[in-house]
């Protein structure tokens, strides 16, 4: 099986690719992409850069440049549920754009046109996540997970997003990447660790937390190869 696994950002990748140890890397598209073997799988990894537009470029050319069978997306969050803590690990049931917005045309906030409205993850790749907790004795949340090109810093905004889509976390890329692998009908699985509390101390907090969190996520998510 070929994998393809997506970050947004460097810290949120390297320390796949440094349990990895050997891989080749090519430059694409001003972007890098690494391969290697790993668990008996043909693996393709690449931060994507922050952002909607970025990742679902990037998760485009996992599918047609690489062929990608399914795609893993790892990377850090901002918590919107107040039971999440720093370092906690989420999984998205779903996820959604929270800065769609076509309620002038009948449509409820979060809704494109010719896509779902909420973008489903995929149940099999979910179910083996909890199987992986459960072994690890990790305590796995799963949820609602909320994208948009904004990075999320005061309780307003928190609130109004969690209020809206019910969402339990957000962050910049999931919903964009998850309606990519839509398209082209590929499992997703969407895993995030908390870096952030979303509130006015968001950005002091990510910048502390951001290596700390990419690493629980990443080496959770390399367990999870194993048993794929």
């Amino acid at each position: 099986m070929k994998i393809a696994i997506l970050g947004a950002m460097r810290e949120e990748i390297e320390p796949i690719l440094e349990h990895f140890g050997e891989y080749s890397e090519e430059k694409y598209a001003r972007n890098s992409f690494y391969t290697a073997k790993y668990a008996g799988h043909d693996i393709v990894l690449a931060y994507s850069k922050i952002g909607k537009v970025a990742s679902a470029m990037s998760a485009t050319i996992l599918f047609e440049r690489y062929k990608a069978d399914i795609l893993l997306f790892t990377g850090v969050a901002g918590a919107l549920d107040e039971s999440l803590k720093i370092g906690d690990i989420i999984i998205a049931s779903k996820c959604v754009q929270h800065d769609a917005e076509l309620e002038a045309f009948g449509h409820p906030l979060g809704f494109i046109p010719e896509s779902d409205h909420y973008t489903l993850t995929d149940p099999v790749l979910n179910s083996l996540a909890k199987k992986v907790a459960a072994e690890l004795d990790l305590e796995l949340l799963e949820g609602i997970i909320a994208s948009g090109d904004q990075f999320i810093a005061g309780n307003e905004k928190k609130m109004w997003i969690k209020q809206k889509f019910a969402a339990a976390a957000c962050e910049m890329e999931g919903a964009s990447v998850g309606q990519v692998c839509a398209f082209y009908a590929k499992p997703f699985f969407l895993l995030r660790a908390i870096s952030d509390t979303a509130s006015g101390d968001a950005g002091v907090l990510f910048d502390e937390f951001l290596e700390s969190s990419a690493k629980i996520g990443a080496q959770f998510l390399i367990k999870m190869i194993e048993k794929i």
